[in-house]
């Protein structure tokens, strides 16, 4: 029996490379573009002072005409969509992954019947898993545009997170919108009325298969210091001196979860705030409010944490509320620093650390 043995191919090493390069940049060298290009367009890049270059020659006008069909995207490369080789970093899951301050008009319904088309702020995450590279943001984008031209609810929000959920295959998601809501309150006295604009948020969140709604209002006050007005009331008394108490525009931070089918309205929970602390600042104002304010601010002292205590009171009263946070801020004009509180009711809102950053969002710019 006769054996036949083929050629033995050795890999090429380093200094075959190197000599097999010369010989190409030799005849390159007195070969034309055209033959350089005919032979492989990615040799221009081997050669000297071609390393940068995009041989052949790119246009640079602009195809107004060009369209791009269902082909041609398909060979479009998706880095974000890209294999688990691609990922930099540890292969870890990612809690939110998303979107954030993308704005558009939303149409949202009152407790009176009526809309209001307001901008709103979206933030819009998924989670990642661990083997996955990324996401196309766009997708969290085009799911909502699907249903932003609805009146707005949580029911609308839900269809979003849906559609997004499904679009980019995760198993946790959340949607949350923010913005500053009209309404018109009366003055105390003199019967004007004026337009108070209420920074709220609506968050809806998907983990585990279970979801949880959520309503965030920052309420403005005045607080005056119960401390400064006894005081004041006894200089007045002990030495006939004239003092005025220190009171301050204050803000609290309230966080509920919805927790039942009944509706809470925006109204709902402003009307809550302003029933547990009467003195918020006021839009319309004359002489007999201004004296009426004074009236109410001391008629109604309070401290950082009673402010707090006062919200929490209101809140467990109500059914459609479940577990909430109160961060409470009066920003201090005797003081050069701020007095906080904070005051959490179940589980939700508990946590050993606050973002560092957490109070010095609590101002209101007006």
């Amino acid at each position: 029996m006769t054996h036949h043995t083929g050629k033995l191919v050795v890999a090429p090493n380093r200094d075959d490379a190197q000599d097999a390069l010369a010989v190409l940049r030799r005849w390159a060298a007195a070969a034309t573009p055209e033959e350089v290009a005919d032979l492989d367009p990615q040799i221009a890049r081997l050669l000297p002072r071609g390393e940068v270059s995009n041989y052949p020659a790119l246009s640079r006008i602009y195809p107004d005409t060009f369209e791009a069909d269902a082909a041609y995207r398909k060979t479009m490369p998706d880095l974000q969509n890209g294999p688990a080789s691609l990922i930099r970093g540890a292969h870890q899951q990612l809690q939110h992954v998303g979107i954030s301050n993308f704005r558009l008009p939303i149409r949202f319904h009152t407790r009176d019947n009526g809309d209001l088309t307001l901008e709103t702020s979206v933030t819009g995450t998924v989670s990642l898993e661990a083997n996955k590279k990324g996401i196309n943001m766009s997708r969290i984008m085009r799911s909502f545009y699907k249903h932003a031209e609805k009146t707005f609810s949580f029911e609308v929000i839900e269809s979003a997170l849906d559609d997004y959920i499904s679009d980019l295959g995760s198993v946790d998601a959340r949607i949350q919108m923010r913005f500053s809501y009209p309404a018109k309150v009366r003055s105390l006295r003199s019967g004007l009325e004026g337009y108070q604009y209420y920074d709220i948020a609506l968050e809806l969140v998907e983990s585990g298969g279970v979801r949880r709604k959520f309503m965030h209002l920052d309420y403005v006050y005045s607080s005056t210091c119960p401390c400064s007005l006894e005081l004041s009331e006894h200089a007045r008394q002990a030495r006939g001196q004239l003092a005025t108490p220190h009171s301050q525009r204050s803000v609290a931070r309230i966080s509920v979860e919805v927790c039942c089918n009944d509706c809470l309205w925006f109204e709902d929970l402003i009307e809550l705030a302003r029933a547990a602390v009467p003195t918020e600042t006021q839009v319309m104002v004359k002489r007999e409010d201004e004296q009426a304010f004074a009236e109410l601010n001391a008629a109604n002292p309070i401290f950082v944490e009673d402010a707090a205590r006062l919200f929490c009171e209101r809140l467990l009263a109500d059914e459609r509320i479940g577990d909430f946070r109160v961060v409470a801020s009066h920003q201090e004009s005797l003081h050069s620093h701020d007095a906080v509180s904070v005051l959490t009711e179940g589980e939700t809102f508990a946590a050993q650390s606050l973002d560092p950053k957490l109070f010095s969002t609590l101002f209101h710019t007006g």
